[in-house]
């Protein structure tokens, strides 16, 4: 059972990175084109892990440095998952 949850902390994880690194290259790159391979997959990443973002980000709003804003939810909700797989 310990596995189980492990192997889903973990994959969970990954669609973290996966979303950070696609919300970087679309600022980086510019918007997909869509239902190409980074749209659909920005999607995806998106629908699974929003979920979860979306109560932290409600409890913690972005910091404002000028124009730049920090989304606090992902970094709790990224520092959580690996103290969970820490603990487990």
């Amino acid at each position: 059972m310990l596995a189980l949850i492990s192997t889903v902390l973990l994959l969970f994880q990954f669609l973290l990175i996966a979303r950070a690194l696609l919300d970087w290259s679309t600022v980086l790159a510019g918007p997909s084109m869509p239902g190409s391979f980074r749209d659909r997959a920005t999607r995806v990443v998106h629908t699974v892990t929003e979920p979860v973002l979306a109560p932290v980000r409600k409890l913690l709003p972005p910091v404002r440095f000028g124009a730049v804003g920090i989304d606090l939810s992902f970094i709790v909700v990224f520092a959580v998952v690996v103290l969970l797989q820490a603990i487990i």
